[in-house]
């Protein structure tokens, strides 16, 4: 049966499980008020249906391991079934969920209805939301290969559009990075090189405006995004900076490769001085801002561990949070996570690591499979 677990950080042991009855398909990466959004399918996958619409919304209350409500939504006059989504969010009191039919909302604490999709003559639809400390939409308009794609900044309440910024012809799907400020990352015309699906980032003032364009397409940066709006990954913003990985290249040493996290000025769209190193035969990728402090880790060569850091956002100098051991126990669970297919956290002295899909377990290798591990300073 399908379901979602919740496990205690201090010792792994199972806290408490939701039975839903279907797949989870999609979840927020966002928590309001320690509560979180999940998309699900309608039923569990069946000989005769395999493949079950996902066209659930429900929030979970991670305290207590309940889930407090569910609901689905319907095009207005096209027909009875409910719509399916791709992705969820949360900003606030709202929860929000797009895909290919348009999107939805509703009040995360008891999932009334704040907007549902719009049929309009010139067949826009909510592709999907970015979510956090403020609202955003990638919104497209008509049909391939005229598409025209839009960032609006939204109420979350009423879903009314605050601004709207129309992104250059040649894009068919764009992703925000952060809402606040609202950054938006899109591949034009496919002119990506190295950085997977991104080949410029366009920084907006409050009011929609172009604040700078910044160019990733001389191929030494390596962030990565995907088709869905919040599917960007190895990108951090802080300090009114951007941070993200350079491409891996060779180091000094006579065998594996490295490379260091950069930064660019939001406000000219220049790239820094900053410089974070890391180290030989590592390489390192940044996750969250921590005051002006950026977290990053580091992925290990084949005989050493993992390391979590932490950079001084004035000076750039990293000091070390975490040092993962090298054993082949440690060694064979942590690189079977790979930076831009799994999700990784840091937070008190821990580090989890997990899978965004799971798979079946290869018949070929001997080795344990996991979904999801942690590590611990304590």
């Amino acid at each position: 049966m399908g379901k979602v677990v919740g496990y205690n950080v201090a010792d792994g042991a199972k806290k408490w499980e939701i039975p839903l009855g279907a797949n989870v398909c999609a979840a927020s990466r966002w928590v309001s008020d320690n509560k979180t959004a999940i998309l699900f399918d309608a039923a569990l996958p069946t000989a005769e249906k395999k493949h079950q619409p996902c066209n659930q919304v429900g929030v979970i209350d991670l305290n207590s391991g309940k889930l407090l409500w569910k609901a689905s939504t319907k095009v207005q006059g096209g027909g009875e079934k409910p719509i399916e989504f791709a992705e969820v969010t949360v900003s606030g009191q709202t929860v929000a969920a797009g895909g290919l039919y348009g999107g939805s909302a509703w009040n995360l604490a008891d999932g009334k209805p704040l907007w549902t999709p719009k049929v309009d003559a010139d067949d826009c639809k909510d592709q999907g939301y970015g979510g956090g400390p403020a609202l955003a939409v990638i919104r497209r308009c008509g049909q391939s290969p005229d598409y025209v794609v839009s960032a609006q900044s939204l109420d979350p309440v009423t879903g009314a559009q605050k601004s709207s910024y129309k992104l250059p012809p040649g894009v068919e799907y764009a992703q925000i990075v952060s809402t606040k400020p609202l950054i938006v990352a899109a591949d034009i015309n496919d002119t990506s090189k190295n950085a997977i699906g991104v080949s410029d980032l366009f920084v907006l003032d409050e009011g929609g405006q172009l604040k700078t364009r910044i160019p990733l397409t001389s191929g030494n940066y390596n962030p990565e995004c995907g088709t869905e709006v919040e599917d960007c990954v190895n990108m951090v913003v802080g300090n009114g900076k951007l941070y993200l990985p350079t491409q891996e290249h060779q180091g000094s040493a006579d065998v594996g490769r490295t490379n260091e996290i950069v930064s660019f000025d939001l406000e000219t769209g220049k790239l820094t001085t900053d410089r974070a190193d890391a180290g030989e035969r590592y390489s390192i990728y940044p996750l969250r801002m921590d005051g002006s402090n950026l977290i990053a880790h580091k992925v290990p060569p084949y005989d050493g561990g993992g390391q979590v850091v932490s950079i001084d956002g004035k000076t750039m100098k990293e000091t070390l949070l975490m040092q993962n051991p090298a054993t082949k126990e440690s060694q064979r669970a942590e690189t079977q996570f790979l930076p831009d297919s799994a999700e990784f956290l840091y937070g008190n002295g821990k580090y989890f690591i997990a899978r965004t899909a799971v798979h079946r377990k290869s018949t070929v290798s001997s080795d344990p499979y996991y979904n999801f591990v942690s590590f611990t300073t304590g």
